[in-house]
This record gives structure tokens, C-alpha cells and sequence, in this order.
């Protein structure tokens, strides 16, 4: 009964009369006599409303685009490290700890959803700048000698720089999931790709002002300030209307093909930083450069001005047609019902109780379910016997968890060591590029290597997006695709622990890069899949505390053989403060060795984790458009 008054009072605000009064039964077949007039006009400002949020989301879009792109400044860590490492004359062990408070600052996100129960938007992301340009402009100060700072103060910026990415990150996870909340999980994967593009235009800024590494710090307190001024104006703008109601008027493939587009145009973007930057060396050619990526980073505000002209046109091509009084939506609603009704029994969603019950799903003979329990291979057999297939196993898709319920899921567990042996090793490994660039005598050529890894964490995240575009022609677990990501990063760790050349570097570079920005992007898909949207927030912060856990442990690891190298080494080389460089193929061999090993322990989790919840993908067909679902319902 409420789904029925939500669904009438939406129709009711696009214009149209409530169903079942005597105005609205001559819907459909001919407007009341004598009111022709009266009812187009109602259609035509329904549909320009829609029409109106319609643009405004897109520039949402754009404006998360954005922020994205000129927020992810962790990842230039390894471009000013060594700086900052011999500015302050610390050991390789202190500046691993330097890196931890950064990515300890991510454990603190949830403080961004407290400040939004009390801020409005807009001020939690200036906040967030303003925390950013302090944190990292006094860094910069104390890199280029202005000020001095002893070693507790200097964690401290780290920890609230870091602190402001994740609020960043926070305010566009709201702003796609308020205003795509059907297709959130495209709006995510898109944006939050652009985080990966970071670094590599952070590197077209520097070489642009002719600057040395400390100019990444100031860039890095800078830009984001910028940005988020520029975005400003389309998130004051957004629709105040509730989009998950005007959303089921919406033609969903529309917007998945608006998706495919941008995703298209992401994926230019990435080939042209990535091939570009090579050339970026000479000032002029990297400021020239650094204006056809903003110029690109643009184009994303040309979205409301293709769809406000298709409209204009459907309404001046069907205006003076036969159509007049039925309108191009109701065609297109009508063709849609009518192909919706031959295979509408078949359709099964999130939540139909039919497929949650016990009975039912520990059920093993029936039809798919039945084939895939009984091809498990040799490793399925082996998590059986450990007790970990069928124990506490998720029983549907969306299901709300509380936290004290999350940590108690072995689903969870498993997820949880998946992402700290998988991912978390590869935000390590780009946090220590700078040293290891070094110590195999290639420091000139970290601005590469980071681009590398930046513009392929970048693909990686971009196409995090395929199982939303295979939705209802290929149907795979989410959770596989997981496992399939982590699969190349030990291969990676191993290329690197035996071979020395700058083109093995490169290859494992743009591997792991790859690998972790997929699982970086569908990490945030999976969480609210497996345990929920209401409680993403919570239970999302809760998973990534496995960043600075991992960061301060692999970290550490490597510092630790790091130094241990450097001291046993031939000629050791000792700067100022007693700090130890350590110089040769044998400064991290081991240590990528031992990071190969980690992430086959991921590799194994995320396979376990896609083995007990595949069921779950394989009983949920792919969902109605929700516009067919509240029509369909409707007229039977």
C-alpha cells in the first residue's frame, strides 16, 4: 500500500492526474474532451522537470570528476619522499611511518560521515580542502627549509592529510549514490577511477612550473582547494527532488549508454596522460599538455547540453506529428512494456522472498543451482572440509549488517584478507617507488614509474565498470571478477624479485597498478552488495582499516631489509643524521619476494570469498528497469 502512494504522488509531480479518478482512466487512449490543452501542457512541464534533474545530475557527475582527479594526492608520496626523507635526516623505518599516517588517516573516514550529519555538503568539502591545503602546505614549508619541525609534529600533518582524502572520497560516494541511486554503481566505478589519473597530472603541473619535488606538496594543498571551488556551482545545482522516485521514469539504458560514453572518454584521457607524459619534461610542451587534459576533464559538462537538445527535438519532431497528445516516453514506455510482459514471470530481485528462504537455497537439485554446486573443483572441496563453504554463508544479496553483525561474518573475514594481502601490498609498493627507483640508480625516472602505476590503477578502477556493462549477458559474480584482479600481482612480485632491467620495472609496475586500482573501484560495489547501502558507510570505513594496518606492516618490512642491506653492503653510504641509502638490485628482492607470497594468501581469500557467494549472484537474474517494475505492477 505505501509503494502504491509513493507511486501515485510521483506521478502526481511530473503533472500527471491520480490514478484511478475519472481525470486519469482516458490516459492512454485520448485526454479528457475539452482539456486537450490542459493535459499536454502537463506533460510537457512534467517532462521538462525531468528533463531539468536530468541535466543537473550529469554535472554532478562532472563535478565528482573533478574532485577525483585532483584529490588522489597520496599517490605522489613517492615523487617528494626522498626530499622529505633527507630534509628531516630520518631512517628508512621513520619515513615507512610517515607513509602509515597517511593511510591511517583513511581509518578515520568515518568522522566525514559524522561532520555530514551536521554540515551541509558544500562545507564538508571545503573543510576537507582546507584541512588538505594546511596539512600539505606546511610540509612544503618544511621541505624547502622555511620552517623546522621536529618528527611528532611532521605524523601529524601526514595523518591529516590523509584524513582529508577520505572525506573527499566520502562527499562524492553521497553525491553519486543521491543522484544515481539505480545506477550507483556505474556513477562510482566512473569517478572514483579518476582518482588513479592523480598522480600523472600532478606530474604535468610540476614539470608546467619548472619546479623541483617539493612543488608536489604545494600542488597538493593547492589544486584540490581549486577543484573543489570549480565543482561547487554544479552541487549547489543538484536536484533537491528524490531521484530514486524520478528515477524510475528514467530509461535506465539511457543511462548506462551516457555511461558507456563518459567511460569511453575516460579511457582517451588515461591513453593520453600515459603516452604524453613522456614529452612532459620541457615546461612548455607539459603546460601545453597539462591544458588539452583540462580542457578534456571538461568535456563531461557537455552531457546536460546533448540531453536538453535530444529533448528539445523529441518535443519539435512530435509536436506537430500524429503523435502529438501521446509523446516519444510513452512510445518508448509502451515498447518497453509490452517486450517486459512476455518474461516478466522470469524476473527475480533482491529481496523476493522466494529465493531467501532456507528451504530453498540449501536446496541442490534444482535447474543452474543444482550443475554449479556439483562442479566445484579441488579447492572447493578443500574449503568444505575446512568448514568454510557452507557456515554462516550469505543467503542474499543487499542484506542489511550492523557492525557488530559484519565482524562477525567469515564472509567478511575473508573479504577483509583479501584486501589486505591484495590491494593494500600494491598501495605499499607505489608508496615506496621513489627508493626503490633509487636504489636501482633510476631515481631520474620516478616520475615514470609513478605515471605508470597511477594511469593504470586508473584502467584497473575504469574497468571495474565491466560486470554493470555485461549486466544481463554475461552473468558473473562480482566477487569473481575480485579474485580475477588479485591474480595478476604475484605474478608481478615475483617478475620484480628476478629481474633487474627498467622494462621488467615498468611491466610490474603497470600489473600491480592495474590489479589494485580494479580492487580499490569494486571494493565499494562489493561492500554494499554483500552487507548493504543503509550501513556502507560504517561497514566500508570499517574494511579499509586494513590500508594502514598493511601499510605499516609490509611497510616496515621493507625499511626493515632495506636498512639491514644498506648496512652490509660495500661502501655504505651515510648522509647527514646518520640516514643509510641503499643502493642495488638486493635492497628489495627479498622484500618482493615476500610481498609475492602475501598476495597469493589474497589471492587464495578472494577465491574462497567468490566460492561461498557465488550462489547468491547465480539466483538473482538480472533486474527489471524499474520503470517496467512500478508500470507493469500497475496495469495488472
Amino acid at each position: 500500500m505505501l509503494s502504491w502512494l509513493v507511486f501515485q504522488e510521483t506521478v502526481r509531480s511530473f503533472g500527471v492526474p491520480r490514478i484511478g479518478t475519472a481525470k486519469s482512466r482516458s490516459i492512454g487512449k485520448h485526454p479528457p474532451l475539452g482539456n486537450e490543452e490542459e493535459y499536454s501542457g502537463g506533460k510537457s512541464r512534467g517532462r521538462q522537470v525531468m528533463a531539468g534533474d536530468q541535466s543537473r545530475k550529469w554535472m554532478v557527475v562532472a563535478a565528482a570528476v573533478w574532485i577525483q582527479a585532483f584529490t588522489g594526492t597520496n599517490f605522489d608520496f613517492s615523487a617528494y619522499s626522498s626530499d622529505l626523507k633527507a630534509a628531516m635526516g630520518i631512517s628508512q623505518v621513520q619515513l615507512n611511518y610517515l607513509a602509515t599516517a597517511s593511510d591511517l588517516g583513511k581509518a578515520l573516514g568515518w568522522s566525514s560521515g559524522l561532520a555530514l550529519l551536521y554540515f551541509p555538503l558544500p562545507a564538508v568539502l571545503f573543510l576537507a580542502a582546507s584541512i588538505g591545503l594546511a596539512a600539505y602546505g606546511a610540509q612544503w614549508l618544511l621541505i624547502t627549509n622555511r620552517i623546522s619541525l621536529s618528527y611528532f609534529p611532521v605524523f601529524l600533518l601526514c595523518l591529516l592529510a590523509g584524513c582529508s582524502i577520505c572525506w573527499f572520497n566520502t562527499v562524492c560516494f553521497v553525491l553519486c549514490i543521491r543522484n544515481f541511486p539505480v545506477n550507483r554503481s556505474l556513477a562510482l566505478s566512473l569517478t572514483i577511477s579518476f582518482n588513479g589519473l592523480s598522480a600523472s597530472l600532478y606530474t604535468l603541473a610540476a614539470n608546467a612550473v619548472g619546479g623541483s619535488s617539493s612543488t608536489y606538496l604545494l600542488l597538493n594543498g593547492v589544486l584540490p582547494f581549486l577543484a573543489s571551488t570549480a565543482a561547487l556551482l554544479p552541487i549547489l545545482l543538484q536536484s533537491s527532488t528524490n531521484l530514486f522516485l524520478s528515477a524510475r521514469f528514467d530509461a535506465d539504458h539511457n543511462d548506462s549508454c551516457v555511461f558507456l560514453l563518459l567511460n569511453i572518454l575516460a579511457f582517451i584521457i588515461g591513453l593520453y596522460l600515459l603516452f604524453l607524459n613522456s614529452i612532459s619534461s620541457i615546461p612548455s610542451n607539459a603546460r601545453m599538455l597539462l591544458g588539452g587534459a583540462i580542457l578534456l576533464l571538461l568535456l563531461p559538462l557537455c552531457v546536460p547540453g546533448v540531453l536538453c537538445a535530444r529533448d528539445w527535438a523529441r518535443r519539435t519532431i512530435y509536436s506537430s506529428s500524429l503523435f502529438k497528445l501521446i509523446g516519444v516516453e510513452d512510445l518508448d514506455l509502451q515498447k518497453q512494456l509490452v517486450q517486459s510482459s512476455e518474461d516478466s514471470s522470469t524476473h527475480i530481485t533482491i529481496g523476493d522472498p522466494d529465493i531467501n528462504s532456507d528451504d530453498d537455497y540449501n536446496d541442490g537439485t534444482n535447474g543452474e543451482v543444482a550443475g554449479q554446486s556439483s562442479s566445484y573443483s579441488w579447492f572447493s572441496w578443500w574449503c568444505m572440509y575446512c568448514d568454510g563453504i557452507t557456515k554462516d554463508r550469505l543467503r542474499a544479496l543487499g542484506e542489511e549488517h550492523t557492525a557488530t553483525r559484519l565482524v562477525c561474518r567469515i564472509d567478511f573475514w575473508l573479504y577483509y584478507a583479501a584486501y589486505f594481502c591484495g590491494a593494500t601490498v600494491g598501495l605499499v609498493y607505489s608508496n615506496n617507488l621513489g627508493q626503490i627507483a633509487q636504489s636501482l640508480g633510476r631515481q631520474s625516472q620516478t616520475t615514470t614509474l609513478i605515471t605508470v602505476y597511477s594511469s593504470c590503477s586508473f584502467f584497473g578502477r575504469l574497468i571495474s565498470a565491466t560486470p554493470d556493462f555485461l549486466r544481463g549477458k554475461f552473468n558473473f559474480a562480482r566477487t569473481g571478477w575480485l579474485a580475477i584482479a588479485v591474480v595478476p600481482m604475484p605474478l608481478a612480485f615475483f617478475l620484480l624479485a628476478e629481474a633487474v632491467d627498467m622494462h621488467a620495472l615498468l611491466a610490474g609496475t603497470a600489473l600491480i597498478g592495474l590489479s589494485s586500482g580494479f580492487f580499490f573501484s569494486a571494493a565499494v560495489c562489493v561492500s554494499s552488495e554483500l552487507f548493504g547501502t543503509n550501513s556502507l558507510g560504517v561497514n566500508h570505513n570499517i574494511l579499509i582499516t586494513n590500508i594502514p594496518l598493511g601499510s605499516l606492516l609490509y611497510g616496515l618490512l621493507a625499511a626493515l631489509i632495506y636498512d639491514a642491506n644498506g648496512k652490509s653492503m660495500g661502501p655504505m653510504i651515510i648522509l647527514r643524521d646518520g640516514m643509510v641509502v641503499c643502493m642495488g638490485r638486493k635492497c628489495y628482492a627479498k622484500t618482493f619476494f615476500w610481498w609475492a607470497c602475501i598476495t597469493l594468501i589474497g589471492l587464495a581469500s578472494s577465491l574462497a570469498l567468490y566460492l561461498r557467494t557465488k550462489l547468491i549472484y547465480v539466483r538473482v537474474a538480472p533486474p527489471q528497469q524499474p520503470r517496467e517494475q512500478i508500470f507493469q505492477s500497475n496495469r495488472g
